[in-house]
């Protein structure tokens, strides 16, 4: 699966609302779930905290989805 660009306008974006904007949960509540529910990677470890912060540059990795990098403006 190809690599998924996410332009994002500001520093960082969190794990929940990366998950919430790119419709894979329904809610940013859902996010808590998904991730203990879910393997997710992040730089290649893994990471169930919906707070964690993305910044340029970073590749979280879900399962059934392309690999998701985090680019800025």
């Amino acid at each position: 699966m190809e690599d998924k660009q996410i332009m994002i306008d500001r520093p960082f974006i969190t794990l929940g609302q990366l998950l919430k904007e790119e419709g894979i949960i329904p809610t940013g509540g859902a996010a808590k779930w998904y991730l203990k529910e879910n393997r997710v990677l992040v730089n290649g470890e893994s990471d169930d905290r919906r707070g964690r912060k993305l910044y340029p540059d970073d590749q979280v990795v879900l399962p059934d989805y392309p690999t998701l990098v985090i680019k800025g403006k």
